[in-house]
């Protein structure tokens, strides 16, 4: 089990939605559920806001997540409880995407590297709105060759026999972006596929492993 989160609140003058942010991480401190809260008013130590590129109170972070926005004390408690079982990366990363915030998520596998394996449930969910797929797609095409990257590629040869035909068009797309000659068989597995999309999408994949 991972450590209880810490929490860090950016809250403004004249905030409506800051109180009762605050009386919620308050109460998450009491029960134990998160260890130590720290709150920054954007007034007085603006620097602050800057150097963490906040623009808008309330500015809350529990472990690894960023909540921007009025949360109710429900969802704090959630993302606490997500950010201790050090699970739901792939949901926050799709909370990300669909509002936008394709930096945040950058930063947020920058961070630690190995967290790219969660844009893959992103990538496999053929019910995933589209910002939110091509979203994870750029963040894994970002880290072309990249070591992260390569060490998907079980994972990703296993979407690329996914029904979807989508699903495996883009599994193909980025296992010939992984560098890695252990993608090959599975592309050559898609050469003989149903959809012409995902045949050519594989030859060119394989001519980028350089055959």
């Amino acid at each position: 089990m991972s450590q209880v989160p810490d929490a860090l609140l950016f809250i403004a003058p004249g905030c409506p939605h800051c109180p009762g942010v605050l009386q919620g991480l308050s109460d998450l401190v009491k029960s134990g559920e998160i260890g130590r809260l720290e709150v920054i008013n954007v007034a007085v130590h603006p620097e602050k806001a800057a150097e963490m590129g906040v623009r808008s109170a309330p500015w809350t972070r529990i472990g690894p997540f960023i909540l921007e926005g009025a949360q109710t004390p429900g969802a704090l408690k959630q993302w606490a409880e997500k950010a201790l079982g050090g699970e739901a990366g792939s949901e926050y990363l799709h909370e990300l995407l669909s509002s936008g915030r394709f930096s945040e998520a950058e930063a947020y596998l920058e961070a630690e590297p190995q967290r790219l394996v969660e844009t893959l449930a992103i990538v496999g969910d053929p019910e995933a709105p589209m910002q939110v797929r091509l979203g994870a797609n750029a963040l894994l095409e970002n880290r072309e060759g990249s070591e992260a990257l390569t060490a998907l590629v079980p994972r990703l040869g296993e979407l690329s026999r996914h029904e979807d035909h989508r699903i495996r068009s883009d599994a193909c797309h980025l296992l010939g972006l992984s560098g890695s000659p252990e993608a090959a068989a599975y592309l050559r597995e898609r050469l003989q596929d149903d959809s012409a999309e995902v045949k050519e999408i594989a030859e060119e994949s394989l001519e980028k492993l350089g055959g």
